[in-house]
């Protein structure tokens, strides 16, 4: 097979001026693009991977803590028939498990110590079935929540707060009061701490509590459950289960209800990484933009340099536009050489980061992600195509649109005056 002719002699410009003395500077000028390009898609494809990787693990910890959907009555108070309502969410498909639930806010407090908390009221054998945190627990220590008893389960971060263990009491001020001759007094109920957690997310290690769904019934004067709580086989379907189950559950319901999936629960957070994520992919792009342009300077030295070949191939008949496409090929294969050594370094070290940081820890004597701080020891990565795609096109786009201008200089040149003094 026969190649065309300026794709032969792009090549042969491209290896020609790697090994010519007299076109030294302008090869370096080229290795120097491409080191660029190379360099700048590596570190696209490694940031936005570790980017990824930290916001699974925060969201995995979170939704270890948060359930993939919530049911809940709009008015705060008891649904009316929790019972058909489970029965009717775990028909659907989708659903793996659902579990009623009282969320509700109140002090805790030992001694002199106060702090907020969320308290959850669960059912300890149903809990399971819709947590990662509940599924990793023992399960002796949710089985500790015995209705009547009064026990409750806090984060150890607030157990720390609170300066207690497992066995202390605890007092719990809910928020709304009873009414006496004296007044409105808080009501407050003598709690026994009966076990501790760790999600590893520390908005929740300091701020939830649970306790049995009966007790939180007592204690906030519920007549049962005022929400359900479901987990999915596919957290990234939450978006469309809950609308189905809006549907579902509208029809012949006399109390409003409230379903939420977990990134309305978390919009704000997400919305910030993925504007931050944003932000770093524009950034990083003007890198490789950079190098990628500084084939603009290259290919312009080139044409200056080759003007009597150019000039040559005119007089042997070679039109406009071809002289323009041996240009082309010449800076497009720059920019695919230092797009695909940019692919392979990237990808390479974001595949193999938990083994490359470790070591560089080592090396350097330093820990760059304390455990007692970030909670994880590891840097986690993950590429994603749909990261990496986009990189490569744009890489891509940019050299060839570099090559444009000085390739049309090229095709200007006119035989005559670039053989006057050759």
């Amino acid at each position: 097979m026969e190649w065309p002719y300026e794709l032969s002699l792009g090549w042969r410009y491209t290896r020609a001026g790697r090994a010519t003395r007299r076109n030294g500077f302008i090869s370096f000028i080229s290795g120097v693009s491409m080191l660029g390009i190379a360099l700048g898609v590596a570190a696209l494809i490694i940031v936005l991977s570790v980017m990824n990787g930290f916001q699974k693990e925060v969201r995995d910890r979170m939704l270890g803590v948060v359930s993939h959907i919530e049911i809940h009555s709009a008015d705060g108070l008891a649904l009316q028939d929790a019972d058909r309502t489970l029965d009717l969410v775990r028909q659907h498909p989708e659903v793996v498990g659902a579990a009623p639930f009282i969320s509700s806010q109140a002090l805790l407090a030992r001694g002199e110590d106060m702090k907020g908390a969320l308290l959850r009221g669960i059912v300890p054998g149903l809990e399971g079935q819709v947590t990662d945190l509940a599924a990793g627990l023992q399960q002796d220590l949710l089985q500790r929540l015995v209705p009547g008893e009064f026990g409750i389960v806090l984060g150890r971060e607030l157990a720390r707060q609170l300066g207690v263990r497992v066995g202390d009491p605890v007092t719990l001020i809910a928020p709304s009061g009873q009414i006496t001759p004296a007044g409105v007094l808080p009501r407050m109920k003598q709690m026994r701490v009966v076990a501790l957690f760790n999600s590893g997310h520390y908005e929740y290690d300091s701020g939830l509590a649970l306790l049995h769904v009966d007790d939180a019934a007592r204690i906030f004067r519920l007549e049962g459950a005022t929400g359900i709580r479901v987990k999915l086989k596919d957290l990234h379907q939450a978006r469309e289960v809950a609308s189905d189950l809006v549907a579902t559950l509208s029809r012949g319901q006399n109390q409003d209800l409230i379903v939420r999936d977990w990134t309305q629960q978390n919009r704000t957070w997400f919305a910030a990484v993925q504007l931050e994520k944003r932000m770093m992919f524009i950034i990083l792009t003007l890198i490789v933009a950079v190098a990628a342009f500084n084939l603009v300077s290259t290919l312009v030295m080139t044409v200056t340099d080759k003007r009597a070949d150019i000039a040559i191939l005119r007089t042997l008949g070679a039109s406009p536009g071809s002289i323009m496409g041996v240009f082309v090929v010449q800076g497009s294969l720059v920019g695919v050489i230092g797009t695909l050594a940019g692919l392979a370094l990237g990808l390479g070290v974001a595949f193999n980061i938990d083994v490359l940081v470790p070591a560089l820890e080592r090396l350097l004597q330093a820990s760059f992600l304390p455990q007692d701080i970030y909670l994880i020891s590891r840097m986690p990565s993950e590429p994603l195509a749909s990261d990496i795609v986009p990189i490569a096109l744009i890489s891509l786009v940019l050299a060839f649109a570099a090559t444009l201008y000085p390739s049309w200089r090229a095709s200007r040149v006119n035989p005559a005056e670039a053989l006057r003094y050759e």
